[in-house]
């Protein structure tokens, strides 16, 4: 736990929320709840999301999990595990991150030893400087290789998509015709963007439409002798 004389709090602003000094090993091994990260030296954090977020990591951390598994493609998982992505950078705590199969040596008991394959941000009223502006190009030099920020707050309800071009800049990548959005780091995973806004997101029937029935039949272990 951070001493008196460490949790000298500081402002909160409309970029960060309240914080603390703390080194990054004390930062690793502190328990807390809620999202906090870890910037220059000092803990910042965060307010409670609001129900239109949590089920929009809920439902893409179900959907994404059971394709990446399916597919065996490496781990996706949320916040609050912390990501370093590059050494002395900040600690962040991702709403959800897929690491590939062939980077999960980055992935420690208490963080990620380096960048996610994927990121995603789900914006909330204080949120909106830090992911769209400090975390978009953080993430950028970082060489995440795609980065989607989810906008549910009311009269917004939008969806942006980046990819690293091979300059490493992150080039916005549109939302097709048809509504679809398709990743490039996630080979054949597309998902309805308009699926983001329904009331209730329903995963698995989101996930049969991507695979199919037969696929999505085969994703759960069948019991001997069963047909």
């Amino acid at each position: 736990m951070a001493t008196t004389e460490e949790m000298v709090i500081a402002f909160p602003s409309s970029t960060h929320g309240a914080s603390f000094a703390m080194n990054y090993e004390r930062f690793l091994e502190w328990e807390h709840d809620g999202i906090a990260e870890w910037v220059d030296g000092r803990v910042y954090l965060y307010m409670s999301t609001k129900l239109e977020h949590q089920k929009i990591v809920d439902f893409l951390n179900r959907l994404l999990g059971l394709f990446v598994q399916l597919m065996k493609l490496g781990v996706v998982t949320t916040g609050p595990y912390a990501m370093r992505a590059v050494p002395n950078g900040p600690g962040r705590e991702p709403d959800l991150m897929f690491v590939a199969q062939q980077h999960l040596a980055r992935m420690t008991s208490k963080q990620l030893e380096g960048p996610a394959d994927l990121v995603v941000e789900v914006v909330s009223d204080d949120s909106v400087v830090r992911d769209r502006d400090e975390k978009f190009f953080e993430y950028q030099q970082a060489s995440i290789r795609e980065y989607w920020i989810v906008d549910p707050r009311p009269n917004r309800l939008r969806a942006d998509f980046y990819v690293l071009d091979e300059q490493g800049t992150y080039q916005a990548i549109p939302i097709g015709a048809d509504g679809v959005y398709r990743s490039t780091v996630l080979l054949n995973f597309w998902f309805k963007v308009g699926w983001l806004w329904d009331e209730v997101p329903n995963p698995l029937a989101a996930f049969t439409q991507i695979v199919g029935a037969k696929a999505f039949m085969a994703s759960f272990p069948q019991e001997e002798g069963s047909v």
